[in-house]
């Protein structure tokens, strides 16, 4: 089983929308069973009093209009523990790649990696926090599982 954990700054946006799309992708290829996919947050500016947040509704409407359910979702933080838990960590930016080497400790395995290095255009997902551009957003999400999940079965 490939354990994945997909990290962006909030976990209520770019993160969900990268588990569930993945999700949906291998539920499509009928290998569901054959990953254990999560997301959460470099920061707790989306959980309060050790609840988090659920997927921002834009995000969600996102998902939504692809056939897609974040239902029962909630931000979680990014833990030291995790590390050893999970083949690969999944930044969405520069800057959580940064905060997830902090926060885990550095990576002495290699597992920490940005989701758009699996796509030919490379670089970073917009926050669409910020952008307010949810579509683009999904479909560079879209573009990077779809690429991860290739590379994936090419080293089955």
């Amino acid at each position: 089983m490939t354990k994945i954990m997909f990290v962006c700054h909030g976990n209520i946006c770019r993160s969900p929308m990268a588990e569930f799309i993945l999700k949906d992708l291998a539920k499509k290829q009928g290998r569901e069973n054959d990953f254990l996919i999560k997301s959460s947050a470099t920061s707790t500016e989306e959980i309060w009093d050790g609840i988090g947040n659920p997927v921002y509704p834009p995000a969600k409407a996102e998902l939504a209009r692809h056939g897609i359910s974040c239902e029962g979702k909630r931000a979680v933080q990014l833990s030291p523990f995790d590390y050893d838990k999970y083949d690969l960590f999944i930044g969405m930016d520069s800057m959580n790649i940064r905060n997830m080497h902090r926060i885990l400790g550095g990576d002495p395995d290699g597992k920490i990696r940005k989701l758009m290095d699996y796509t030919i255009k490379g670089g970073d997902v917009a926050d669409p926090w910020y952008t307010r551009c949810f579509d683009v957003t999904y479909r560079d999400v879209l573009a990077g599982c779809e690429g991860l999940l290739a590379k994936i079965n090419e080293e089955r």
